[in-house]
């Protein structure tokens, strides 16, 4: 880590806790990752899945990390629907920068319970951009060509 990144991690009330140096309501914890009850739920069963190292957005995150908060989060899930909580249905929802809503600066996914009338939305979700093929057929060639510079020619997955 960088000094930068060590001083920001030093600060980070997700690393305080995955440090067990500030108070949680810990549900799941394994080398790399700690899951916990969100201080402010949006519903009862409301979790956090957090990486163990300090890392502010996907930018920062390795696939081997990733892949471990999102199948917490998706045990976890699970574990809620079985759970006295008895969703109706989850969100999984994790905010990647400040214009996506991101409260704190490091990487968390949200578990959220959900139930019919819970009156938790997420705003402007109806509102959608109107894209024609062509247009649609541009943004993934734009996506495609930036994918295969980053993986040296091959597409994602090959």
């Amino acid at each position: 880590m960088t000094p930068t990144a060590t001083a920001a991690a030093q600060e980070c009330i997700f690393c305080a806790i995955a440090r067990h140096e500030a108070e949680a309501s810990v549900v799941h914890e394994d080398e790399s990752v700690v899951a916990f009850m969100d201080r402010y739920p949006v519903t009862p069963g409301h979790l956090l899945v957090v990486p163990r190292r300090h890392a502010v957005g996907l930018e920062d995150l390795d696939k081997i990390t990733g892949g471990q908060v999102w199948a917490v989060a998706h045990d976890l899930a699970r574990t809620l629907r079985r759970s006295t909580f008895h969703p109706e249905g989850i969100n999984l929802f994790l905010c990647d920068g400040e214009a996506a809503f991101q409260t704190v600066p490091h990487l968390h996914l949200h578990v959220i319970p959900r139930y019919t009338g819970d009156g938790w939305t997420v705003e402007n979700l109806p509102k959608t951009l109107d894209r024609d093929r062509q247009r649609l057929d541009e943004d993934a060639q734009q996506i495609r060509a930036v994918s295969a510079h980053r993986t040296g020619g091959h597409p994602p997955g090959a």
